[in-house]
């Protein structure tokens, strides 16, 4: 009696389970599995997968100047846009931390940017940057500059979707002040006493103390750098010649543009394993540089 007890409540907790283990191991494990096959095979989706061997990843190292080139495009934006992230997610983080009257009204302020859907965002930023009725070239021409097309311009379209990811830097700014919380005050009061000044107990005390969050935020940065795809799928579609063809946007193409599922399957392949690579090489270095207080 007592091991059909254990059995029933094991089947209720089973059949709980069952809808989240069903969409797990249909839409992520076997998809995953199945793409290490794919990745040597010749497979256009109507057709039978056919074996090729290692074809495709000779041809994406040797043969596909455009893969060297968005992987390119795709390193640049994380050693750019990643460290001006985390340097304006902590300014940002340090002046919302003051105690200043209607302070939770600024932090909403510039948080609420941070929820608003990436596609949302990308179509609003099409009409910003929009070279003859953009806000950002009509304040221009109120102080005599002629701004340039900045997304149909290819020495300009990368940058500004640089300057675009800073619009989601909030969400960042309240991890980094859920950091400073975290801070002991007697820390501050003790420097204070030594006679440290603002600016030494920022550079002392606050930063050495926020480098765990920190480092979070850089790993996640990566991650996501990596992955970069909406923005520019919507407001550029990899152009103007092809300066913003980032690696995720080129593995969309090769994939459901061309129907290439063995081709791309393999760039997958090595976009993992190159965030694995930069993931681990980020952990060795925080032993450096990151304080965990104890």
């Amino acid at each position: 009696m007592k091991r059909k007890g254990h059995l029933h409540r094991n089947l209720i907790g089973y059949a709980f389970l069952g809808p989240w283990l069903f969409g797990f191991l249909v839409f992520t494990l076997f998809p995953f599995v199945s793409s290490v096959y794919f990745s040597f095979t010749k497979y256009n989706i109507v057709s039978p997968p056919e074996w090729v061997g290692t074809a495709n990843y000779h041809a994406l190292l040797t043969a596909d100047p455009l893969f060297w080139k968005s992987l390119a495009i795709t390193l640049k934006y994380a050693f750019v846009a990643v460290p001006l992230g985390i340097v304006c997610g902590v300014g940002l983080s340090l002046l919302l931390n003051a105690r200043v009257a209607g302070m939770s009204a600024y932090r909403t302020i510039f948080y609420l940017p941070s929820i608003v859907p990436a596609v949302g965002t990308s179509l609003v930023f099409v009409w910003i940057l929009n070279p003859q009725i953009g806000l950002i070239n009509g304040l221009l021409a109120k102080v005599g500059i002629v701004g340039p097309a900045w997304l149909q311009d290819p020495k300009w379209a990368f940058w500004s979707l640089v300057f675009m990811g800073l619009w989601g830097v909030g969400g960042s700014m309240i991890i980094y002040l859920a950091g400073l919380k975290d801070i002991p005050l007697h820390l501050y009061e003790a420097a204070v006493m030594d006679g440290a000044t603002p600016l030494q107990r920022t550079f002392h005390i606050t930063l050495p103390m926020l480098t765990p969050v920190i480092f979070f935020n850089l790993v996640m940065g990566v991650i996501g750098a990596f992955q970069y795809f909406t923005q520019a799928f919507i407001m550029t579609s990899g152009g103007p010649q092809d300066s913003t063809m980032f690696y995720s946007l080129y593995l969309f193409n090769r994939a459901w543009r061309y129907l290439d599922m063995g081709y791309a399957s393999a760039m997958a392949w090595i976009l993992f394993l190159l965030v694995t690579v930069f993931t681990a090489l980020l952990f060795r270095t925080q032993r450096r540089w990151v304080h965990y207080g104890s």
